[in-house]
């Protein structure tokens, strides 16, 4: 995960998280890692994923993004990344109708998981995402 400076984060992101298929591997079928957090008072206006290397070696690929840990899928749900062919934005279940208004408000810290389900993913043998968030932090001005 990589928070942006000022110069980059013009472009629309504060934080990018950016995974090769050897990172998936390492989380694993079935594993979650944390991506980001939401820090106490912030809460997160746009989550999309861009597949910018297509996967190769499985064919069942699915993300979820989100703060639940059992279920994290607020901000992305059931993505099939191995069918995107354009980026996916907001199509988690605290966005209805993909808008890019503020949801996950935080009154702590408040991780930000991806969750990888793929039965095949140790299988994988090419595959990139990257991962952009816009958090907000009204926080920082109490």
């Amino acid at each position: 995960m990589a928070e942006l400076t000022n110069n980059e984060s013009v472009k629309g992101f504060t934080h990018i998280y950016t995974a090769t298929y050897e990172d998936l591997q390492s989380i694993g079928n079935g594993g979650q890692a944390t991506i980001a957090t939401i820090p106490a008072g912030g809460a997160v206006e746009c989550v999309g994923v861009y597949e910018s290397e297509a996967f190769a070696g499985t064919t069942s690929l699915v993300i979820d993004i989100g703060t639940t840990g059992g279920d994290p899928d607020e901000f992305i749900d059931a993505l099939d990344v191995d069918a995107m062919t354009v980026p996916v934005f907001n199509t988690g279940d605290a966005f209805t109708g993909g808008q890019s208004q503020p949801v996950g408000a935080a009154s702590a810290d408040t991780s930000v998981l991806l969750e990888v389900t793929d039965a095949a993913i140790a299988s994988a043998t090419a595959g990139k995402i990257v991962v952009g968030l816009r958090i907000i932090e009204l926080g920082q001005f109490a």
